[in-house]
């Protein structure tokens, strides 16, 4: 037990660093990941400190998680590149244009969907279309509230975010468990399309009485084409560095054609590369960490704690789907969470016998789930914050969460692997 104080260590610093901040935004990730290590390598007192030094350095070096740093780099160049050239604007204006009169809350949902499927977040999302549903609850609202209509895109941001390619939480799921991306997106879909579609007949029925509102004019659609290869790339199996790559590529060639400076767009793509430094740091330092753990005999001994308690392959991803909703309940960070525990769930799978593509998918969806449940999650705050509300003034409204952990729970029961 004492092997896997350094994770305890982390969670209580970090959850008990924010209570008393009073902002789970305060406190910085990177600081208690510091913390929770030199806590582990003084445990590891009788090895030389050079030598703790170089475990927790092999470990946060592994290739795997330096090439999971390169597809962050390259997602923050493409996602802020996009953002640049007009892509995301063009984006939300064809997904809400076309919407039947009467199908606005649905529609939203909907386009939530395909938005942050796209664009692979789930912060984007509600940057983008927050402030178009609270003018929306407020002009044509026709009697559904503010907090109703936050909740729509929040839920609806965190599908993509769920199943994105260029999701950072499907990279650290897909990376950690060693899994294809399109192998993954076919597992996890099979949890995900029930849950939506359900909650898509649920907002119809009570969305009637919504009326249409107009979005802007003079948008160009040739703007949406760089998501669309990037989807049709990733879908055809291409490896994600190469999707990224291409997406980048189309992405400046059409910034060229429609006027765009190539000063501005190389400075926005150094923006988005800088705008994932936090999460490169936090990265390393949970890949250093873990490793410190298991050089101490910690999943020694959860494992041999799981075979004593955990009964076959439902009780290891019901393990597993604790593990990381725990871990993302301290941290209020879906991608921090799979990373910190990937390693342990990918363990835990091999002892236990569950598919790989099957423990990704439950480490991407059950911490997307508790990120959008949460008050204090970025996404929640950001969201209530542009629309005015309270952070928790949404959360009852919040139907696809809760489907999707009832499809969790049953895609654990019904399906052994």
């Amino acid at each position: 037990m004492v092997a896997l104080s350094p994770l305890v260590v982390f969670m209580v610093f970090y959850l008990g660093m924010s209570l008393w901040m009073g902002d789970f935004y305060k406190m910085p990730l990177a600081v208690a990941f510091l913390v929770a290590t030199a806590w582990g390598l003084a445990l590891m007192r009788r090895v030389p400190f050079a030598e703790r030094v170089e475990t927790f350095s092999r470990e946060a070096g592994r290739s795997s998680v330096l090439y999971m740093i390169w597809i962050f780099i390259l997602a923050g160049a493409f996602a802020a590149l996009a953002r640049q050239v007009g892509a995301v604007e063009a984006t939300v204006d064809l997904a809400l244009r076309y919407l039947p009169a009467g199908m606005l809350v649905p529609g939203l949902f909907v386009a939530a969907c395909f938005i942050s499927l796209s664009i692979g977040t789930s912060v984007g999302t509600v940057v983008a279309l927050v402030p178009i549903a609270a003018e929306l609850a407020s002009e044509g609202g026709g009697g559904a509230g503010l907090p109703f209509m936050v909740s729509v895109v929040v839920g609806g941001a965190f599908f993509g975010d769920n199943l994105s390619f260029i999701s950072d939480t499907t990279i650290a799921a897909t990376r950690t468990q060693g899994v294809k991306m399109n192998d993954k997106f076919k597992t996890n879909l099979r949890i995900v399309l029930p849950a939506a579609l359900i909650t898509l007949v649920v907002y119809i029925i009570l969305g009637t009485r919504v009326e249409n509102v107009a979005v802007g004019e003079g948008v160009n659609y040739w703007l949406v084409v760089p998501y669309l290869v990037v989807i049709a790339t990733a879908l055809a199996g291409i490896n994600v560095t190469k999707v990224l790559a291409l997406g980048i590529v189309t992405t400046l060639a059409l910034g060229f054609v429609f006027g765009q400076g190539c000063s501005e767009m190389l400075t926005s793509m150094g923006s988005g590369i800088d705008s994932v430094g936090n999460l490169i740091v936090v990265t390393l330092l949970a890949a250093g960490l873990l490793g410190v753990i298991k050089a101490l005999g910690g999943i020694d001994w959860t494992l041999r704690v799981m075979k004593r308690w955990v009964k076959g392959s439902r009780g290891a991803q019901a393990c597993i789907a604790c593990l990381v909703s725990l871990v993302n309940l301290c941290t209020a960070n879906n991608t921090v969470a799979i990373v910190t525990v990937g390693e342990l769930s990918k363990d835990i799978s091999a002892r236990f016998g569950v598919d790989p593509r099957k423990s990704a998918s439950i480490l991407d969806t059950c911490s997307c789930i508790v990120q959008s449940l949460i008050p204090y999650g970025a996404q929640m705050l950001l969201a209530s914050s542009l629309a005015d509300i309270s952070p928790v003034g949404a959360l009852p409204y919040m139907y696809y969460a809760w489907a999707l952990a009832v499809a969790v729970v049953i895609s654990i029961i019904v399906k052994r692997r």
